[in-house]
């Protein structure tokens, strides 16, 4: 039995908005979501090798909503996010050399090896900071806005949550506090139904969306489609032009899915859902809605873009994927006068 059906529209929905835009900017947007997808795919077949020295968590299926969102910021506006790094970290602009270095636990990784998949962080492109710890990275990327704020800075702030976080009290004190402040901060959560192996509706109330909730604290809101990348993208710019005219922040839920399960390389959903906790029926009703094979039908039937572009963008990518993999196995490793380098004490 399906557990939860597809939660927005379909291809037409896509390719409704999709008029409104020129073929390069949609074919922007497609790269983006695809160069995601393949080094999330190359890093799944190669986990198995036992070099990458970190856990990883996936955002294959959930590519648009990163990408979406991301497209409307600038390197100087701020995100943060959960451990579901990968995804917000590439589509911010992070480097691919740098993020492949980090899993291998070398010297050259954006962290310097001491943050592995969960702790990407990279100012150079705006990626504040993540956090492994459910609801961790709310209360410090309101900190910020307020900080932002107080210095009269012109940039927003961006914080990804899922759907478990906000089972913690912390997010709601602090959606509490950014209404209080009226904060310049986007409250993005990617909601997809599972936290780790457990249905959204074991955990909250059905009655009770995620969106309707944060409404109740006075905030402006939105629930899109996550799978519709200019849904997203669209939803995003409405959220930044809300809070760079100073009216608060804005808390925008976004409905989506993961393919693979909540940590590894592997899919884990169950044929008839007896040792798993969703079924391959449900994962593949939400196959049928891959947010990067929508955006390629529409380009591929609306916009006549030929077949090779695909295919080049293919061949691009994967020898990009090769160059990083190969960057990190040469780069360092730590050794022990790293040790205690960037530890501090009073």
């Amino acid at each position: 039995m399906i557990r939860y059906n597809y939660q927005g529209g379909n291809v037409a929905a896509l390719r409704e908005l999709a008029t409104r835009y020129s073929k390069e900017f949609l074919l922007n947007l497609f790269y983006k979501m695809y160069r995601i997808r393949l080094i999330e795919e190359a890093v799944a077949g190669n986990y198995h090798k036992d070099e990458m020295k970190t856990p990883i968590h996936l955002v294959i299926g959930q590519e648009a909503a990163v990408v979406g969102s991301c497209a409307v910021l600038k390197d100087t506006d701020l995100v943060y996010c959960s451990h579901r790094t990968h995804g917000v970290y590439l589509a911010k602009g992070g480097d691919i050399n740098s993020m492949f270095a980090e899993f291998h636990c070398r010297l050259d990784g954006c962290t310097g090896s001491r943050g592995g998949s969960m702790h990407l962080m990279d100012k150079k492109v705006g990626m504040a900071g993540s956090s492994a710890i459910v609801g961790g990275a709310i209360p410090i990327a309101t900190g910020f806005a307020l900080s932002s704020q107080m210095q009269q800075k012109d940039n927003v702030t961006v914080v990804y949550l899922g759907d478990a976080s906000v089972e913690e009290g912390v997010a709601w004190e602090s959606i509490n506090f950014a209404v209080l402040k009226n904060l310049p901060i986007i409250y993005f959560c990617e909601n997809n139904f599972y936290s780790v192996c457990s249905p959204l509706h074991y955990r909250q109330p059905a009655h009770v969306p995620i969106h309707k909730k944060a409404e109740g604290f006075g905030l402006k809101t939105e629930f899109i489609d996550g799978n519709n990348v200019l849904a997203v993208y669209e939803a995003s710019l409405r959220a930044l032009q809300h809070v760079k005219e100073n009216k608060g922040p804005v808390f925008i839920e976004a409905t989506t899915y993961r393919w693979y399960g909540h940590h590894g390389s592997h899919e884990d959903a169950d044929e008839n859902a007896i040792t798993g906790y969703r079924t391959r029926e449900e994962l593949n009703e939400w196959k049928k809605f891959d947010p990067v094979g929508m955006l390629k039908q529409v380009l591929l039937e609306d916009f006549a873009v030929d077949a090779c572009i695909f295919e080049g963008y293919q061949q691009q990518i994967s020898h990009e994927i090769n160059q990083a993999f190969e960057f990190a196995m040469n780069s360092p490793r730590p050794s022990e006068e790293h040790l205690m380098r960037y530890v501090y004490s009073q």
